[in-house]
Order: C-alpha cells, then structure tokens, then sequence
C-alpha cells in the first residue's frame, strides 16, 4: 500500500527551501571559492565540490521525510512516469507542485548567496553551451535518475544521502559541464555573475539535456529493475507509514 505523505503544501515548503538552500551552497561556495583562490581554478572547483557534496548530504537528510528530497524537476518527473503504472509515486498535480517550488527555490537561493558575499545579484555572462557541455549534462543526468530509483527499487532509500552526494561530486570532476543535472539549479544559476553561473543562453541546451538524460536513465532503470515503479513512493528517501502527518 503506498505510505502516508505528508499534506502537498509541506512537501512544497521542503522542496522550496531544500532546493534553495541546495543553490545556496553551490552559488556561495563558488563565490567563496574564487574569492579564497582567484588564481587556481582546480583548487577552486574542490572547494566548491566538496561544499555542494556535504550539503547536499546534509539537505537530503533533513528534507527527505518530508518531500522526498527531490529538489529537482526531472526527479519529480521521473517519480511521475513510474508511478503512472501502479497509481504511487506524484499526480499530475502535485507534479506541478513541486517543480514550481523547486524553480522559486533554486532562484531564491542565488539570490541568497549573492546577498550573503555583497556581491548583487546580476545576470550570468558565463557562456557553457558547447557540445561537450551537453553531452556532459546527458551523463550526468542519466547516472542520477538510475541511482536514486535503483536505491529506491532495491529498498536502499536510507543510502540515498550519502549516495547522491557522492555521486554529483564525483561528476562535478569526469563530467565537461560539471554536473548541473538539475533544470531549477540551471536556471537559478543564472542569477548570480560568479563561479558558479551560467548564461541565459546556454539554459535551452542544458535542459534539453537534462531531459534527455532523464529519459536515457528511465530507460536503464527499468532494464535493469523491472519492478521499479512499485517504489516511486520512496523517492528519494522512504515514507514510512504515519510520517508527518497533517
């Protein structure tokens, strides 16, 4: 039977600031990173890395009780599609929900970290569409969706923490785009002039990407795990019966 969920504006609330405090800790890491050492841009993507990994970790925990941690639409999207065979995972609606939480969010959280440094809140000039971008954004996409639905298929969803921040560490290093995987972030990140962001014009590319590499890690995740969509209700952490009630 799917397990009770918490009522849709709490989810909502837990994936706006989740998705906020998530591009927070991109944006101001990056800042804090090219301010702490403007001259070595390696030295500078391990700082932020390793800031987006801890938090992210941290994020999923205190948020994925409530939510799901989704914190990014083309999660929530895949949720929708599995759940579609079984009636679990999100409806239509809620779907919809959550994506517009999750873009206020991720815009808010620019807006955050750009007021946190003094450094204002500007559009982003920083060009990143180039066909090995894309490609990247694909890689990085598709490993996402196959891991946190293969956690959740394989009753691992308490894995998904630590698993989900390895993971977008390891790809801010043997992706070309560094790893967006997200179509909030991408768009949030184009608020804000510093390390971390993306022009307006390389957006369309990485989105279409993105879907792509949520379509590509769909496809792998149920030749791989048949039985997936039976728990689209524990994505990205588990619902326990009775969590969070109304």
């Amino acid at each position: 039977m799917p397990s009770k969920q918490p009522p849709l504006w709490r989810r909502a609330v837990a994936e706006l600031l989740g998705t906020c405090l998530l591009v927070a800790i991109v944006v101001g890491s990056g800042i804090a990173a090219q301010q702490l050492s403007p001259n070595d841009v390696g030295l500078q993507l391990l700082q932020n890395s390793t800031a987006t990994v801890l938090g992210l970790t941290v994020l999923i925990l205190v948020f994925g009780p409530v939510s799901g941690a989704h914190f990014n639409p083309v999660v929530s999207l895949v949720d929708w599609v599995l759940g579609r065979r079984n009636g679990a995972g999100l409806a239509l609606a809620e779907l919809g929900t959550y994506v517009a939480a999750q873009t206020v969010g991720a815009v808010s959280g620019s807006v955050l970290a750009n007021a946190m440094f003094e450094v204002g809140t500007s559009i982003s000039v920083k060009d990143r569409a180039t066909t090995g971008h894309v490609l990247g954004e694909v890689v990085a996409t598709s490993g996402l969706i196959l891991l946190i639905f293969a956690l959740a298929a394989t009753k691992r969803g308490v894995l998904a923490a630590p698993a989900v921040g390895a993971y977008i560490g390891a790809a801010y290093w043997f992706t070309s785009s560094t790893s967006f995987a997200n179509p909030a972030v991408t768009v949030g990140r184009i608020f804000s002039d510093t390390f971390a962001g993306i022009a307006p014009a390389s957006v369309p590319g990485f989105v279409v990407a993105q879907v792509v590499g949520a379509a590509v890690g769909l496809g792998l995740l149920l030749i791989l795990f048949p039985a997936a969509a039976n728990a689209a209700d524990d994505v990205v952490l588990p619902h326990p019966s009775g969590t969070a009630g109304p």
